[in-house]
């Protein structure tokens, strides 16, 4: 008789998220042991408490999500797990990095996009380029080859990301951009054919004034559920929908197949127990939905 799939939810935010926990059960997990509040200092007991229960056959059916609302909070915690696991003694498991969402929520937004354009020929704005979700959306899309422009309010923070970026995507065509008044959309758009919105909920970051500087647009992303849209004129619910000749996406659209892309990537966890799946892996994932 098979053992009962088992994910351990390390949380970086003092309440375990009810959505990822939810997530996992429809995804097949039969239990979730939910823990919030996790520090790097206290993951090694944690996963030492699933490796060392169940023998070597029978650890693809115990699984890591890491969540929480802070990315960098994340990857911390995912460095400490690779360290606590013991694969030389076949003491492993699979892990999910999924932080806010943003792995999942990433993925989607760029095979939406790749289902319009040629990436490794796109130019591609994105806006909110240092949130979570943007900088995953920037490195997706350096991966698949598209010239990238990290935009933010901030030069200093978008050159940040755009050198994490090139430090993690050999040969990364990736440039950081300040955003924050008209006169920089002139050179921030011009020969863009790709933007994504992914900065605060209720933010408007392209307003149709500015869209004059970019002809050449073929695609809109806007990840903002929240009223006003980041993208002006892409509807929350548009799902590929045609506006003035841009296809457009918004929250819901993109919402869509990001669960599909999370159920997924949890499923997966339980097929083997060598897995690290981080911002990449998930979009090869979501590739292939």
């Amino acid at each position: 008789m098979d053992k009962p799939k088992i994910l351990l939810q390390l949380d970086t935010d003092p309440l375990p998220s009810a959505f990822d926990r939810v997530v996992a059960v429809d995804a097949g997990a039969d239990h979730v042991f939910a823990y919030g509040g996790v520090t790097p200092e206290r993951v090694r007991d944690l996963v030492h408490g699933c490796i060392f229960t169940r023998g070597p056959k029978d650890l693809h059916r115990t699984a890591i999500f890491i969540g929480g609302s802070e990315v960098a909070a994340g990857e911390k915690l995912l460095g400490e797990v690779k360290k606590a696991l013991l694969p030389q003694f076949g003491l492993r498991v699979s892990v999910l990095l999924d932080s806010n969402g943003a792995n999942t929520t990433a993925a989607a937004a760029v095979r939406a996009a790749a289902r319009h354009l040629k990436l490794r020929t796109a130019v591609a704005l994105v806006l909110g380029g240092t949130g979570p979700v943007g900088q995953r959306v920037a490195r997706l899309l350096a991966r698949q080859g598209a010239e990238v422009r990290v935009g933010s309010r901030r030069l200093d923070r978008a050159e940040a990301v755009a050198t994490d970026i090139r430090a993690v995507v050999p040969g990364a065509r990736v440039q950081a951009m300040a955003i924050q008044y008209d006169g920089d959309a002139p050179a921030a758009l011009a020969g863009v054919t790709l933007v994504v919105a992914a900065g605060a909920a209720g933010v408007v970051l392209l307003p149709k004034k500015r869209r004059v500087h970019c002809p050449d647009l073929k695609v809109a992303v806007d990840l903002n559920a929240v009223p006003p849209a980041g993208i002006e004129g892409v509807e929350v619910g548009d799902a590929g929908v045609e506006r003035d000749g841009v296809i457009c996406y918004g929250a819901i659209g993109v919402g869509g197949t990001k669960m599909k892309v999370h159920k997924a990537a949890v499923a997966r966890l339980f097929e083997r127990n060598d897995l690290i799946l981080d911002a990449e892996e998930v979009y090869e994932l979501a590739q292939g939905l």
